[in-house]
């Protein structure tokens, strides 16, 4: 089966799932069809779904991660001893752990082809990450609290997992909870990471968009809260700041 032909059986499949998809048309051109896609699985709830979609959507998923290219930590040159400064897309770097920032529902951005980073993940990692997801919600039973982290599978990422957390949410002046939290997410995902014996990390600007954290201060709290946590712990594990905004980049290159 050939890429196209597996947009349109994943677009077909998707569209079948609910009567008022009947009426949707499929796009003529690639880039359009590729957004379809993506808008179809962004809102797409976490069902049960056939082998053989999976099975297609992999294939697709991975050819599209091959043309984009993957870089693995190897590739990268330390800034300072453990600690790595990397401009990417995170979905596109093979290290053992990547960093997810999300939302107190943890179940992905369910708003079509959205700019964050949570819908960046889910997007390219597949339906099964929503879905593994909603396991963990449901036997909790209760919205996942800002400061903590959950792990899960990676499915079609070049990582091994994906760390899932929730930074705390600023409006107006940042608070010293607002700090603490922020904080708490850091070392939650390394103190997670390595109760999995994991040896790299890749961290997001975690709560910088749409949480509105100020992205100077959140950097100082990521720089600060990986280096104690080192320092304390004696851990070999490897952290990579990954950062996608040239402004962010600046801020870290400065501060390490």
């Amino acid at each position: 089966m050939k890429q196209e032909e597996r947009l349109d059986y994943l677009i077909s499949y998707l569209l079948s799932e609910k009567e008022e998809y009947q009426r949707i048309p499929i796009p003529y051109e690639a880039e359009d069809k590729s957004r379809l896609l993506r808008s179809l699985m962004n809102v797409r709830p976490p069902a049960p779904v056939s082998k053989d979609f999976l099975n297609v959507q992999d294939e697709y998923l991975s050819k599209l991660l091959k043309g984009k290219g993957i870089t693995r930590k190897e590739d990268l040159k330390p800034v300072k001893p453990g600690l790595y400064l990397w401009k990417g897309d995170i979905t596109t770097l093979a290290v053992d752990a990547i960093v997810n920032a999300a939302n107190s529902q943890m179940l992905g951005c369910f708003v079509p082809c959205h700019g964050c980073i949570d819908n960046a993940i889910h997007s390219a990692a597949g339906v099964q990450l929503r879905l593994e997801c909603a396991q963990i919600m449901a036997q909790q039973k209760a919205e996942e609290p800002a400061g903590k982290a959950k792990i899960t599978e990676a499915y079609n990422l070049p990582c091994r997992y994906v760390l899932h957390t929730v930074g705390p949410i600023v409006y107006g002046t940042v608070t010293p909870k607002h700090r603490k939290l922020l904080a708490c997410c850091y070392r939650s995902c390394l103190e997670l990471a390595a109760s999995y014996g994991l040896k790299s990390i890749a961290f997001c600007c975690i709560s910088t968009g749409e949480f509105h954290f100020p992205n100077d201060l959140a950097a100082q709290i990521a720089i600060q809260t990986v280096k104690e946590y080192q320092r304390e712990t004696s851990c070999s594990m490897e952290v990579v700041f990954n950062v996608f905004k040239d402004c962010d980049y600046e801020i870290y290159k400065r501060l390490l």
